[in-house]
């Protein structure tokens, strides 16, 4: 999935009513805005450590294994530990990777979660900054950040 496309999606979703967009658009939103870092990451991860998914016909497969092997809780859970050794720009997409997994899990778990329209749309133009950023860093430091995220951390390590 295109994070691009996904967060034009969130863009509509949250300015469906100009004026008050219904609650369950607002919550869809949301989701679709994390879903765009989520889908990001896993892009990042697979062109990481298997090449682009056109680069050969035979390596789609193993880009398609590292892209799908990203999980939503090891994620938040290693975004939330990337150490200071990373620059900048991926320690932040962390930090919102994190936020924004936990505003989806309000939004689309708790009944009284208020979402509001400011918010959604600043969260959408943060993700899209954040995208952007994350992107431009050095392929060396996302291969790096790939290896953090997708496997199981050692003590001894």
């Amino acid at each position: 999935m295109d994070p691009a496309h996904l967060l034009q999606i969130a863009t509509d979703l949250a300015g469906i009513n100009t004026r008050r967009p219904r609650r369950a658009d607002l919550c869809r939103a949301v989701g679709t805005t994390y879903c765009a870092l989520f889908h990001c990451l896993a892009r990042s991860c697979a062109d990481a450590l298997a090449g682009g998914p056109s680069h050969s016909v035979g390596n789609r497969p193993a880009w398609r294994q590292v892209y799908r092997t990203l999980e939503h809780g090891q994620a938040k859970k290693r975004c939330a530990q990337a150490p200071s050794r990373f620059p900048k720009e991926i320690r932040q997409f962390g930090r919102r990777f994190v936020a924004l997994q936990n505003k989806r899990h309000s939004a689309d778990y708790d009944p009284d979660h208020r979402v509001r329209k400011t918010e959604v749309v600043a969260d959408i133009e943060d993700v899209r900054t954040t995208i952007t950023r994350f992107l431009a860093t050095p392929v060396g430091d996302r291969r790096a950040f790939a290896i953090h995220v997708l496997m199981k951390a050692r003590a001894d390590a």
